[in-house]
C-alpha cells in the first residue's frame, strides 16, 4: 500500500505525533522515553518561545492505517541570519525500517523548506542547540539518558541512502566518579582562583539564584555557547523559558556558579540525577501517577547514575582553566551521593579543551552523534 503523509494540525494528531516516538521503541530496552506532554508543548507555539523566531511542520507517515513515521521540519530564522545560511532543520524523526517511508518524510521537509526560500536540509536537530541534536551512529548498547537522543542503528542507512552527508559529531563519554578529586584538576583550581580572583558562589535553590543574579546566568550562557554549532542567541522569552521550566527542578548540590571579584558571573556547570529508570517506569506518561517516580528520582539522596547537562564559561574567561574549578568543587558530590557512574551531554569532536576536562579521569568515550546535510 502507498504511504499517505499527514499534516500534523490537531491536538489529537499531536498526540499521536508524540505517542509514535514512544511506541516505536517499546521493546528497546535502551531508549528513554519521552514525556508526552512535554513533546507536545514542544510544537505549540503558545508554550515554546522559539516559535518567535522559528517557523515548524510536522508530519505523520501511514501505512494501511497505522503510524509508520514521523518528522518534523523548522526554520529558524535567526540561526539562519546569525550563520548566513538557509537551512531547513528535520527533527523529531522517527520510522520503521523501510526506505520508502524515511524518503518521504525527508521529502516532505525538504520541499517545505524549498517553498520558502531554504537551500539546505540539515538534522537531526531541534529548534535551538537546546533542543536535542545528533543520530546516535555509535553506542547503541548503552542506555539513553533523558538529556539525549536515541534511535535505532538503520536509521544512519537511511540517511546516508538519501544523500544526507556529515556536518558535524559530538562525542558523549561515561565517566568513573570513584576516584580522588585528579590532582592537576586541584592543582589548575588553586592556581585559577588566585590568578583571576575567582571563588564559587554555593546557591541552594532557584529562587536564591534569581534573587542574586537576576537573569545574568542565563546572559552567560548565551554568551558562553555563540560559537557553538547552530548556535541562535537567545530572546529573553526563551531564557526565560528555560529558566522556569528546568532551573526550579534542579538539586542545587550539583549547580555550580563561579563569579570575579565583581561578582559577576563568568562560569555555571549543572547536572541533575539520571531519571531514565523513572521515565522508563511511567512510560513518558506523568499523570496520573508517573510524577511520583519522576519527582523521586530528581530528589534522591542516593543514585547511580548521573548526568552532566552543561558547563558555560563567559567567553573572556574561556581556556584559563575555569572549568577545573567548576569540576573540583562538584566531583565531592559524586561520593556523597554514591553515584556509579556519570554521564556527559554531547561534546563536539572540536572541543579539545572540553574533552581533555574528562580525559583526566578514568572514562570511555562510548557515544558518538551526528548532524548532516543535504543540498536541496
Amino acid at each position: 500500500m502507498a504511504i499517505v503523509l499527514e499534516e500534523v494540525k490537531t491536538k489529537v494528531q499531536q498526540y499521536r505525533f508524540a505517542k509514535f516516538g514512544n511506541d516505536l521503541y517499546k521493546d528497546c530496552k535502551e531508549f528513554c522515553p519521552h514525556l508526552l506532554l512535554d513533546e507536545m508543548n514542544t510544537f505549540n507555539p503558545k508554550k515554546n518561545p522559539s516559535y518567535d523566531v522559528c517557523e515548524a511542520i510536522q508530519y505523520l507517515a501511514y501505512r494501511d492505517g497505522k503510524i509508520v513515521g514521523r518528522i518534523a521540519g523548522i526554520i529558524n530564522h535567526t540561526a539562519n541570519e546569525q550563520w548566513g545560511v538557509k537551512k531547513v532543520r528535520f527533527g523529531w524523526i522517527d520510522f520503521v525500517d523501510d526506505i520508502e517511508v524515511s524518503r518521504t518524510l525527508l521529502d516532505a521537509v525538504s520541499a517545505w523548506g524549498k517553498s520558502k526560500g531554504m537551500d539546505t536540509l540539515n538534522g537531526p536537530v531541534g529548534f535551538t542547540d537546546w533542543d536535542y541534536e545528533g543520530l546516535l551512529i555509535e553506542g547503541f548498547e548503552y542506555l539513553a539518558p533523558m538529556a539525549s537522543l536515541y534511535n535505532y542503528p538503520y536509521y544512519e542507512r537511511h540517511l546516508e541512502a538519501y544523500g544526507l552527508q556529515k556536518e558535524n559529531d559530538w562525542i558523549e563519554m561515561q565517566l568513573d566518579p570513584n576516584c580522588e578529586t585528579p590532582e592537576r584538576v586541584l592543582r589548575l583550581d588553586k592556581l585559577v582562583r588566585e590568578r583571576y580572583h575567582l571563588r564559587v558562589d554555593k546557591v541552594h535553590s532557584a529562587k536564591e539564584l534569581e534573587n542574586k543574579y537576576g537573569m545574568e546566568y542565563m546572559d552567560m550562557l548565551d554568551k558562553a555557547y555563540q560559537e557553538l554549532y547552530n548556535f541562535q542567541p537567545m530572546t529573553p522569552r526563551q531564557k526565560e523559558h528555560y529558566k522556569n521550566n528546568y532551573f526550579p527542578l534542579l538539586n542545587f548540590d550539583f549547580v555550580t556558579i563561579v563569579v570575579n571579584e565583581k561578582n559577576e558571573i563568568v562560569g555555571v556547570g549543572l547536572g541533575m540525577p539520571d531519571i531514565s529508570h523513572a521515565l522508563r517506569k511511567c512510560q513518558g506518561r506523568l499523570f496520573p501517577l508517573g510524577w511520583i517516580g519522576v519527582l523521586r528520582a530528581l530528589r534522591a539522596k542516593q543514585m547511580e547514575a548521573f548526568d552532566l547537562l552543561l558547563i558555560g564559561v563567559r567567553p573572556d574567561y574561556q581556556g584559563k582553566g575555569v572549568n577545573a574549578v567548576i569540576i573540583a568543587e562538584q566531583h565531592p558530590y559524586y561520593k556523597k551521593y554514591g553515584i556509579q557512574r556519570v554521564e556527559t551531554t554531547s561534546i563536539m569532536e572540536t572541543n579539545t579543551r572540553n574533552i581533555a576536562n574528562w580525559e583526566m579521569f578514568p572514562h570511555k568515550q562510548h557515544k558518538r552523534r551526528r548532524a548532516y546535510q543535504k543540498k536541496i
